[in-house]
C-alpha cells in the first residue's frame, strides 16, 4: 500500500494577530491538500512564529517566550484538530516547546482524521536547547502511530541522528520515519540528512526530512533557519540507488510530497540484497530497551 505525505519546507513568518496565523495555516494545509496527500508533516519549532504575537518584552526573552506561547498553546492543537478533522488527513503539527510544571519539552502533537490526537516528545538536546534555552530531555517514551495505511514514528531534528529510537520505533512496526528539523546552518542541516539517510539504511525504511527555513529577527530562538526537504529509502530492488526520492532546493517555500509503496519496505526487510533490519537485531539494543518506553497510539 502507497501513502502520500506531503514534507513542509516551512518559513519562520511574522504574524499580527492571532487570527492571521490562523488564515496563513489553513492556507498552507489548502496548498498540501491539491497533491491529495494522507499525511502532512510541519517542522521542528515551526510554532514559534507564534512569538510574533507576544507583546515585545516577552518576545526578547527567550526564556519568557516560551512561557508566553503556552497561553497559545491550546488554541494552537484545536486549529490543527480542526483542520485534520475537516480535511480528514493526519497532521504532524509543528513542534511546539511546551511547559510541563516547571520543564519545558519539545513536543510534537499529532492530529488523527477522527479527532484523535497524540505526540511524541524530543529525546536528544542539542546544546542550545539545553544550555541556552533550558528546554529539556523528556522522559524515554517512543509512540508508534498506527494509521489505515499503516505505521510510523517521530524523530525530531537531532534524535534522528542516534539509532536507537529508530531501531525501536521499527521494531515495534514502524515503516516510516518523520523526522521535523530546526537547523541553522548547512552543517546542521546536513547531520539530519545523514542520520536521516542513515536510519533508513538501518532499518530498510521511508525517512522524511520536514525543516524551518527562512530569518526571524524578532525571536533569538529560531533567528535563522537553513534546511530542505526529503524523502529518503534504504537503496535496494525497486527502491532508488541512491536511497533519495525527492530532495526540494534549499531555503524555497513549499512542500514536497511523495507517495512511498510500504510494500516495498516489507518486501526488503524480508528479502533485500541486504538485511540490515533483521541483521542488527543479533546484536540488539539492551540499554534501550531497558531506558525506552514504547507505546502505540491509533490516529
Amino acid at each position: 500500500m502507497s501513502v502520500t505525505i506531503a514534507s513542509a519546507q516551512y518559513p519562520v513568518t511574522f504574524h499580527h494577530g492571532f487570527d492571521a496565523w490562523v488564515q496563513h495555516t489553513e492556507n498552507w494545509v489548502r496548498q498540501a491538500l491539491a497533491h491529495r496527500p494522507q499525511l502532512l508533516l510541519f517542522p521542528e519549532y515551526g510554532s514559534m512564529e507564534l512569538v510574533s504575537l507576544l507583546p515585545h518584552e516577552e518576545r526578547a526573552d527567550i526564556q519568557r517566550q516560551v512561557h508566553g506561547m503556552e497561553r497559545l498553546r491550546d488554541d494552537f492543537c484545536a486549529v490543527f484538530a480542526g483542520l485534520a478533522e475537516r480535511h480528514g488527513v493526519i497532521i504532524v503539527a509543528p513542534s511546539f516547546p511546551v511547559c510541563v510544571g516547571d520543564t519545558v519539552f519539545n513536543r510534537c502533537f499529532v492530529f488523527g482524521p477522527t479527532g484523535r490526537m497524540g505526540y511524541q516528545d524530543k529525546y536528544f538536546m542539542t546544546r542550545f536547547e539545553q544550555e541556552e534555552w533550558n528546554v529539556r530531555r523528556a522522559p524515554a517514551r517512543l509512540c508508534v502511530f498506527e494509521a489505515e495505511w499503516g505505521c510510523f514514528g517521530i524523530q525530531i531534528c537531532y534524535d534522528i541522528e542516534f539509532p536507537i529510537g529508530a531501531a525501536l520505533l521499527c521494531r515495534a512496526g514502524a515503516q516510516v520515519l518523520l523526522a521535523p528539523s530546526c537547523t541553522e546552518t548547512i552543517r546542521g542541516a546536513t547531520r539530519v540528512h545523514v542520520g536521516a539517510r542513515a536510519r533508513a539504511l538501518e532499518q530498510q525504511c521511508y525517512t522524511v526530512v520536514s525543516p524551518l527555513v527562512g530569518d526571524a529577527p524578532w525571536s533569538a530562538a529560531v533567528d535563522v533557519n537553513y534546511g530542505y526537504a526529503a524523502f529518503y529509502s534504504t537503496p535496494d530492488r525497486d527502491l532508488p540507488d541512491e536511497g533519495v526520492f525527492a530532495q526540494m532546493p534549499a531555503q524555497q517555500t513549499g512542500w514536497l510530497t511523495h507517495s512511498p509503496d510500504l510494500a516495498l519496505i516489507e518486501r526488503v526487510r524480508r528479502d533485500g540484497q541486504i538485511l540490515n533490519f533483521r541483521d542488527q537485531a543479533v546484536i540488539g539494543y539492551t540499554v534501550g530497551e531497558q531506558a525506552f518506553r514504547v507505546v502505540r497510539k491509533v490516529v
